[in-house]
């Protein structure tokens, strides 16, 4: 195999790039970026390093940042999600692919490393697996970094820890939690996705069911309401006492996990915490109830206790396992308790992801015109970045908002009446 990629098959790159142009024909944001970038070359002579989902949306972020000029290298950030025939037409098109689906842990892991041996200037992380190898075990790959940009809440979660116990080694742009990333991302993006793998992967009603939202963040938020809009009952179990008090005012049961496990016909936890559903909590659980997870890593669910606790377990349906424990009750897993919503489907509508990859391709222009004054820590999102995002949003549906007048801005920012 060419040294320059480590995919399945590059004759199925044809498949690739019909869903590429899809999205982009549904991606205004970013195809204006495209536009600009091919003639600007914001990114010349920069090699920039990305590890996120590799399907059609992430593999059209990797094509406008090419055409600005950066020498990419890619993998995906997560074994399930990458779509081979998306990898084989990113390596078509001439960008370094280090990433197949199924791949194992070890493989994973080489992929990682493959990616980051094109020694970036930029890296655009999904999770933080790029900046922990250079961290842990490569930091001669970092050599090179002027910055990066991390898409998920698990992943700021990591950097954040890393800042504290000052080992980060050069600045992060927290993405996820620009406005334009986060309340849309997180809440609409991962609302509608996650549904859309679990009745895809089940083929089963959500109307007259009781849904277990683990969490109440923006990401549970979104799960929560479009639960509640297919007809179904919600309970939200949380830690955080003002969350449960938004989760109870939003109209949804809140209870301790203990007493939810008996009640859920359908479990999914968005927390970015590990074992939030566990064995004793599935012992509890009806018979046949399904669990999802819709956080990054597949921890949230106790994957490691239930198959240690298990009987027997079988495939029940594609995507699907089936668990049956000492009670005679049998849990059914979906994506192996991986990332549902691309583990086991496409991910996030694809005018979704033009909001938070806008966000991506912006947040690396900052990183190129600031890195040598930034201090290596989390950054926040620049405000001005989520305005021409929202604004340029706004023109594609055609939409004008108001402005304020000379006379509001000055009552505005004046202590008298």
């Amino acid at each position: 195999m060419n040294n320059q990629y480590d995919i399945r098959d590059i004759s199925l790159a044809p498949s690739g790039h019909r869903k590429i142009q899809w999205v982009k024909h549904n991606m205004p944001l970013l195809s204006g970026l495209e536009e600009e970038f091919s003639t600007t070359k914001p990114f010349e002579g920069l090699r920039i390093s990305l590890s996120v989902h590799l399907e059609a949306k992430t593999a059209y972020l990797c094509l406008v940042l090419a055409a600005g000029g950066a020498q990419m290298s890619v993998t995906g950030s997560n074994s399930l999600s990458t779509q081979d025939d998306v990898a084989a037409a990113l390596a078509d098109a001439g960008l370094a692919v280090f990433a197949y689906h199924g791949a194992t842990d070890e493989e994973y892991m080489r992929h990682i490393e493959m990616c980051l041996e094109h020694k970036p200037h930029i890296i655009i992380d999904d999770g933080g697996d790029l900046v922990e190898m250079i961290h842990s075990k490569r930091p001669d790959l970092g050599e090179s970094v002027l910055g990066g940009c991390e898409e998920t809440t698990t992943g700021v979660i990591r950097l954040k820890a890393m800042e504290k116990d000052g080992v980060l080694k050069f600045p992060m742009v927290a993405v996820n939690d620009a406005k334009c990333k986060h309340l849309f991302d997180n809440r609409y993006g991962t609302g509608q996705s996650v549904w859309d793998s679990i009745m895809r992967n089940t083929n089963l009603i959500v109307a007259s069911k009781t849904v277990v939202v683990v969490g109440y963040g923006w990401g549970s938020r979104g799960i929560a309401m479009r639960a509640a809009a297919l007809g179904s009952k919600v309970i939200v179990t949380e830690i955080d006492p003002v969350k449960a008090i938004e989760a109870r005012m939003d109209g949804y049961d809140v209870m301790k996990m203990d007493q939810a496990a008996s009640y859920g016909d359908i479990f999914v936890s968005a927390t970015g915490c590990k074992h939030t559903i566990t064995v004793d909590h599935m012992l509890k659980m009806k018979d046949r109830a399904i669990l999802a997870n819709a956080g990054h890593f597949n921890v949230e669910i106790d994957m490691a206790g239930l198959e240690e606790a298990a009987v027997s377990k079988k495939e029940t349906r594609n995507n699907i396992m089936g668990y049956t424990l000492s009670n005679g009750r049998t849990i059914n897993v979906i994506g192996e308790g991986k990332l549902v919503n691309i583990a086991a489907a496409d991910g996030h509508p694809a005018e979704i992801m033009d909001l938070s990859f806008a966000v991506q391709a912006m947040s690396a222009m900052y990183i190129r015109d600031n890195h040598s004054r930034l201090e290596n820590k989390v950054i926040d999102v620049s405000s001005e970045i989520d305005d021409v995002i929202a604004r340029r949003r706004l023109a594609a549906w055609d939409i004008e908002i108001d402005e304020l007048t000379e006379d509001q801005k000055k009552y505005l920012s004046s202590w008298q009446l």
